[in-house]
């Protein structure tokens, strides 16, 4: 179906909605251009003698709980997203919902995954009205046909929180999946049967939130320690059989490649960091949670061994590597933002250095700085780039809504951003003349690296010099270009697209800087 919408062309040239979902947007103004203002949002005051003065908050059901909550036709509900795909809470409070008859809700995860394909027949049956959040799979398969009766929003990690303190989603009803929590709702994501590590993905729902929910299958005495989300800010607590299953927040993503030409890329990109001085005793990096940037962190930490270089800190997604990296004594600290496998969890648990964080600290755009502008490099992925550096996350080549943006926009302000990524996949070229969708621009992207060479921004002209005589294979990204699409035989046809927007991309500061189109069939 789609939107047809009244469009205005943002700073970057994008054509984008003056509304979206009925509210009044802001085109992207370009970076740090846009300067808010007002105060933050604030939940209702609420009463101590509105709750029980033995602490207990237990309910007997979801049901029961989302009707002390006074669900109401149109509301937003929201969640985080720390199980990943093993989530086993948010179906059940949607089919809940469903069978008391409640209709047009709004869905703002932090994220979606393919365990929560189910949420298709809410929205056929108009329980869901539409979802702002990351959709991945077979919901973005769904939302790009442009079925949602409204358009997609998405937004980063750090643009989640802002959206919520700034008032722009307004969270009535917040379910927080919980591995460990007492009666009061205090809750931590680092232990219990179900535990996921940290919960720091729900702590906006759970300051900002008209009603707040704790869902756990691991109901301690209280007090929960260490808490994590606090019972003072918690209405009610549901004890089910079981929340979430740990093994499967390892998921595709989370895996360590074994591509040849992605190892090649990783121990490239390592010795590129190495080669342009960022690799020195007290700095700091941050590696995404995919496969070749998982490859980047092993041959860091050996080229870090051999020249004797600890870290301050690592920002994470925690993983076994950068665990063994904070247990061998090659960081002080690793600052987690979210908890991708069982040994991350166990590290939280046992390691005094290992921090949970929230988007609050480390992204969010509408504070007073925020971590990751201190950080010395980060390495992160990409569907495409074009020869203007600029980057795509969200869409493929054929325009269909795949993936989430989760921390990557926000990552863009570190001191130097590298894209290690494929020249091509499945023979379809990633390097373009202009990307489908505009998700970070490129004058916050420094360097590409490729199985075919390395190229760097020319604005960096410190990171050139640097590295000349480093004997790696530096490049024009028009080289590059142009050597892959000889090879696969010419660029790739662009599919056609209506004027019908199904979705758009918010930058950090909450502006429109693209809008997806559905593909004309």
């Amino acid at each position: 179906m789609g939107q047809k919408l009244k469009l205005v062309k943002n700073t970057a040239g994008r054509m984008v909605p003056t509304m979206v979902n009925g509210v009044q947007s802001i085109p992207f103004k370009g970076i740090g251009k846009y300067i808010p203002k007002g105060s933050k949002a604030a939940p209702p005051i609420r009463a101590c003698q509105d709750f029980p003065t033995s602490g207990d908050k237990v309910v007997s059901s979801l049901k029961e709980a989302l009707e002390k909550c006074k669900i109401n036709n149109g509301m937003t509900i929201s969640n985080h997203h720390h199980f990943r795909n093993g989530d086993l809470v948010m179906n059940q409070v949607f089919n809940t919902l469903s069978k008391m008859g409640k209709k047009n809700l709004r869905w703002f995860p932090s994220a979606s995954f393919p365990c929560h394909e189910p949420m298709i027949q809410h929205m056929e049956n108009g329980v869901i009205h539409h979802i702002e959040g990351s959709l991945n799979g077979s919901l973005g398969e769904y939302a790009s046909k442009g079925k949602m009766n409204g358009l997609a929003v998405l937004r980063s990690h750090g643009g989640r929180w802002q959206a919520v303190q700034d008032g722009e989603v307004h969270i009535d009803i917040a379910i927080i999946a919980a591995p460990t929590a007492d009666s009061f709702g205090n809750c931590t994501g680092d232990r219990g049967p179900s535990a996921c590590g940290l919960l720091g993905f729900g702590l906006v729902d759970s300051l900002y939130a008209d009603y707040v929910i704790v869902v756990t299958d691991n109901l301690v005495k209280f007090p929960c320690i260490p808490w994590q989300i606090q019972g003072n800010n918690v209405d009610h607590v549901v004890v089910l059989d079981k929340i979430g299953d740990p093994d499967k927040i390892v998921s595709g993503t989370t895996r360590l490649t074994k591509s040849p030409d992605r190892l090649y890329i990783a121990e490239l990109t390592a010795e590129f960091v190495k080669a342009a001085g960022i690799m020195q005793d007290g700095f700091s990096f941050q590696a995404g949670a995919g496969g070749t940037a998982l490859a980047f962190a092993i041959y860091l930490r050996e080229l870090m061994k051999e020249a004797g270089v600890k870290a301050r800190f690592i920002r994470a997604g925690s993983t076994k590597y950068l665990v063994e990296m904070l247990e061998e004594g090659l960081t002080d600290y690793i600052l987690d933002g979210q908890t991708f496998d069982l040994e991350g969890v166990r590290s939280m648990r046992e390691n005094s250095g290992h921090i949970n964080t929230s988007p609050f600290t480390s992204y969010n755009w509408h504070g007073k700085g925020n971590f990751a502008s201190i950080l010395d490099t980060v390495v992160l992925g990409a569907t495409e780039v074009d020869l203007n550096f600029n980057a795509n996350v969200v869409t493929h080549s054929d325009g269909q809504m795949l993936h989430g943006i989760g921390g990557w926009q926000n990552c863009l302000f570190s001191k130097c951003t590298i894209l290690p990524i494929p020249s091509f996949r499945n023979r379809i070229p990633i390097i373009v003349d202009e990307v489908t969708t505009l998700v970070g621009p490129g004058e916050l992207i420094d360097v590409i690296v490729t199985e075919r060479g390395i190229a760097i921004n020319p604005k960096r002209e410190d990171l050139i010099k640097a590295t000349k005589r480093s004997g790696l294979p530096i490049r024009k990204i028009e080289e590059i270009k142009k050597e892959v699409d000889e090879m696969v035989g010419g660029p790739l046809e662009k599919p056609e697209f209506t004027n019908e927007v199904v979705g758009v991309v918010k930058w950090v500061d909450g502006t429109v800087i693209d809008s997806i189109f559905k593909v004309k069939q």
